[in-house]
């Protein structure tokens, strides 16, 4: 094994070492900070139950149940138990759970005050609560979802940091190693300005070293990058003709048929539903086409339009395809509206922008509704679109704009998740950006924010 290996090994194994620690460590304190916090939890929930049996003399155990199930600490698979200072149950929730239980349990609570132990899959709080004219022992279990659910992810993620992190260190720590040859030096010089706009540039070589070696593969891997990438510019290029052309054939065939009155109610259902099927890929083509077209396109932006008259045109051509869907429509006014409206940028594309929100907020609302508000500041135009509808958590909040990603929202709906991407890659394009909030009524909202033109 030559030196500069050694090295490179002796450094990596080291990392990979104290990273391993390092990610365990943080796994271990961060599982035991979730155990404290749940216990918190727990013990807030059972002080809060015998605290209103106690200290509220109009509530009754029924009316108490009402307040547990509705109580904004709901727990999962919660179960409360409150036993007076005699052992004897004068209180249990609801819930089907079941907590095992023992006088035992108890005498160790007057004891000890309070415990916390694992049952299965369910965690259990006992406290010990005392008062001038009794006392009161309660048990609380449940099962932290929400905490096992984010200590999960952390565990993949630092499973995936770690492998990719010790992947990286190994790669680095050899080509640290070998660019204190010289003769990397010079290998490194001519490969460092090779980007997608000159792939088709090559490393000289001149001998068998193993910087020559190393640069013969690098001209071979760059050989097939450049294979890969004419072949998706000719994809790109050719696929509305060759994949749009014949879905549309097939859409008028089967609407030909279905409109025939010759044609079976049953015969009719069933093309309806290939037809329903063959509009969802016709969107999913038209689609990656857009992104397509996005990503290479040249900034395009010099012509100004009015934004309220392409949301009117949106909204036009939203109607004529699903006609069941309304928008509310609304204008603040202000002093610099008329000049905020007018935005530099390709009609085209932002018309898509918007039809897309849009379609996305009346698709997923519980009323096929969506309420637009167009304001202005000094500094930006927003448009705000709203619906009433199920949320997303702050998880798909993250990933809401990525490609494919649909939230739990989206079961019952077709779709592929790439509306909202077209989105952001146009509003990037003009330079303008989209925010998603859920607002204090518990509505979806999106705001498209562009900068006013200078």
């Amino acid at each position: 094994m030559t030196l500069k290996n050694r090295i490179s090994l002796l450094v990596s194994l080291l990392f990979t070492i104290l990273f391993g620690l390092a990610s365990t460590v943080i796994f271990i304190l961060y599982s035991n900070y979730r155990k404290e916090e749940f216990r918190d939890r727990l013990e807030i929930k059972a002080l809060s139950n015998i605290k209103l049996l106690v200290n509220v003399k109009q509530i009754d155990n029924q009316l108490l149940k009402i307040i547990d199930q509705n109580s904004i600490n709901k727990l999962y698979d919660e179960k409360t138990l409150v036993f007076d200072s005699n052992y004897k149950l004068i209180y249990s929730s609801i819930d089907d759970a079941k907590i095992n239980w023992s006088v035992n349990d108890l005498k160790y609570l007057k004891k000890n005050k309070t415990f916390f132990k694992q049952q299965g899959d369910y965690e259990v709080y006992g406290v010990f609560y005392d008062t001038k004219d009794k006392d009161f022992y309660a048990l609380i279990s449940a099962t932290d979802n929400y905490g096992k659910k984010k200590l999960l992810f952390l565990r993949y993620t630092l499973i995936v940091s770690y492998i990719f992190f010790t992947c990286l260190c190994w790669v680095i720590t050899s080509f640290t190693v070998k660019k204190l040859m010289n003769p990397l030096n010079d290998f490194h010089q001519r490969i460092k300005n090779i980007n997608e706009n000159n792939l088709d540039t090559r490393v000289e070589t001149k001998s068998n070293n193993e910087i020559d070696l190393i640069a013969n593969e690098f001209n071979f891997m760059m050989d097939r990058i450049e294979i890969s990438y004419q072949k998706q510019k000719e994809f790109t290029a050719h696929a509305s003709h060759e994949l749009r052309t014949p879905l549309s054939r097939i859409t008028s065939q089967i609407e030909n048929v279905v409109s025939d009155g010759n044609t079976s109610d049953k015969s009719k259902s069933f093309l309806k539903t290939i037809l329903s099927d063959v509009n969802q890929l016709n969107e999913l083509i038209n689609s990656l086409l857009i992104l397509s077209k996005i990503d290479t396109k040249n900034n395009e932006n010099s012509e100004v339009h009015r934004m309220d008259e392409i949301l009117f045109s949106s909204i036009e051509s939203l109607n004529k395809s699903f006609p069941d869907f309304a928008i509310l429509f609304e204008i603040e006014e202000s002093e610099n509206l008329d000049t905020a409206l007018e935005i530099k940028g390709n009609k085209n594309l932002l018309e898509i922008a918007l039809s897309n929100v849009l379609k996305n907020a009346c698709v997923y609302s519980d009323n096929k509704q969506a309420k637009v508000k167009i304001s202005s500041n000094e500094n930006q135009l927003i448009i705000a679109v709203s619906n009433t509808g199920n949320t997303l958590n702050d998880e798909e909040q993250k990933n809401l704009f990525q490609p494919f990603m649909r939230g739990q929202n989206s079961k019952g709906t077709t779709g592929f998740g790439l509306g909202l991407r077209i989105v952001k890659r146009i509003l990037t394009l003009h330079q303008a950006n989209i925010q998603y909030d859920v607002t204090e009524d518990n509505r979806n909202l999106f705001q498209l924010i562009f900068p006013l033109n200078k």
